[in-house]
This record gives structure tokens, C-alpha cells and sequence, in this order.
């Protein structure tokens, strides 16, 4: 790597973290710590306002900005491989917003990148999810997003229909499912809904706050818990 490339590299590490230590960024550049220091150094008197100090991390001071990025061809292809298998695993309004970040992103790029990009051989046709899944992935995500309770009617493996009233925590995709998580009010725990098992999906107008025991970090700390937990 060019050393301008690696001067660009380490302004993009660190304004992308709250602290960035002279340790991550050799690992990720492949370089040694006294290198990094360097380079930091370096950056400092050509002006770019990198806080903090060698063995304690950097930050960038606010008000510091970066012209356009710019994609190398390989790096552009992967946006638009990821983006075409995302619009057919994601909900509308999501795969509409993907396809307008995508198109933004091509339009700054050099015309040998942005052919080459687009002419990937590798597409994802839209037949991955319904309609109906689609649309109730939307409502559960954006009830995720505002905080909002959701009355939910689930079928289960056996086929066996119940109603809940829940706190949407989350969406998981599973490969060839979603999944919404969910603290659940019927059943005073946290429970996984098969997106395309939803009967009905209601927004409904109860806003809920985050409650010691009830939040996605706890749903997420219990399931490693589990997982270390030695088989009895």
C-alpha cells in the first residue's frame, strides 16, 4: 500500500470510532505500531485535527471533513452485489432506499468503475420473499425503529394460533427467514416470531421505553449465556 493510501486509510479509521488505538490500526494495515505513530504524527502538522496521544487512542476533532470517496472497481462491484442481495431479502421501503444510496454512490464514480461495477454477473431475483412477509417485515422494523408495541396473531410449527402484544427488539435474518425478537407481554420473556408465520401485525399507538431485563442487550447477553453454558 502507497503511503498516501495508508495516510487516507488511518483518517478513515479513526473518524469511523469513538477512540482508535495505534494497535488496531497497525493490525488492520499491516504495519507496526511505530509506523502508525508516524503517520499520526505526520497528519497532525499537515493540519488534520487528530486528538489523543500513543498508548491512550485518537480521535478526530469535529468539523473535519473528507472529500467523496472514491472506489477502487473491485470495492464497487461489491456494492452492487451486496445491494442486489439485499433488495430481495429486505422490505420495500428498505430495498427502495438501498437502490437510491447504490445510485448515488455510482454516480460519483469514474466511468471505467461505474461499467464495470454495474456489469457484474451475479443477481439476486426478487422472489425471496411474499408480499405479505415483505410488508409485515416493514411494519415490524419500523415499529423496531420507533418504539412502538405491536398486537401480533402467530402461528406456530404446529400450526397452533395465538394473539400477543409485544416490544419488537429487533429483526434477525436467518438465511432464508426473518425473524422479529421480542420481549412478550403474554408470556413475561423474550421470544422469536417467524416473520412469515404472521397471521396479523398491528402498530399499536403504545410507545414503550427500555426496561432493565427487557432490552435487546439482555435478549442478546442471555442467548451467550446459553450458548456457554455446559450441556447437562
Amino acid at each position: 500500500m502507497r503511503r498516501a493510501d495508508r495516510l487516507f486509510q488511518i483518517i478513515q479509521l479513526i473518524r469511523g470510532r469513538r477512540l482508535t488505538t495505534a494497535a488496531m490500526l497497525a493490525q488492520r494495515l499491516e504495519v507496526s505500531e511505530r509506523t502508525i505513530y508516524r503517520d499520526v504524527a505526520d497528519l497532525q502538522h499537515q493540519g488534520v485535527p487528530i486528538e489523543g496521544e500513543a498508548g491512550v487512542g485518537y480521535r478526530l476533532g469535529a468539523g473535519f471533513e473528507l472529500p467523496p470517496l472514491m472506489f477502487t472497481q473491485d470495492e464497487a462491484r461489491a456494492l452492487v452485489a451486496a445491494s442486489r442481495m439485499a433488495q430481495s431479502w429486505v422490505d420495500p421501503a428498505l430495498a427502495h432506499d438501498i437502490e437510491a444510496a447504490l445510485g448515488k454512490i455510482l454516480s460519483v464514480l469514474a466511468s471505467d468503475a461505474r461499467v464495470a461495477a454495474e456489469a457484474i454477473a451475479l443477481y439476486a431475483p426478487a422472489l425471496a420473499l411474499d408480499d405479505a412477509t415483505r410488508t409485515r417485515l416493514q411494519s415490524a422494523r419500523q415499529a423496531v425503529q420507533s418504539g412502538h408495541k405491536l398486537r401480533l396473531v402467530y402461528r406456530d410449527a404446529a400450526d397452533a394460533a395465538s394473539e400477543r402484544i409485544v416490544r419488537p427488539l429487533g429483526c434477525f435474518y436467518w438465511g432464508k427467514v426473518w425473524t422479529l425478537s421480542a420481549w412478550c407481554e403474554l408470556r413475561h420473556d423474550f421470544r422469536g416470531f417467524r416473520i412469515d408465520r404472521l397471521d396479523a401485525l398491528e402498530l399499536l399507538p403504545e410507545l414503550f421505553t427500555p426496561e432493565a431485563g427487557k432490552t435487546l442487550a439482555d435478549l442478546l447477553r442471555k442467548v451467550r449465556s446459553e450458548r456457554r453454558a455446559p450441556a447437562g
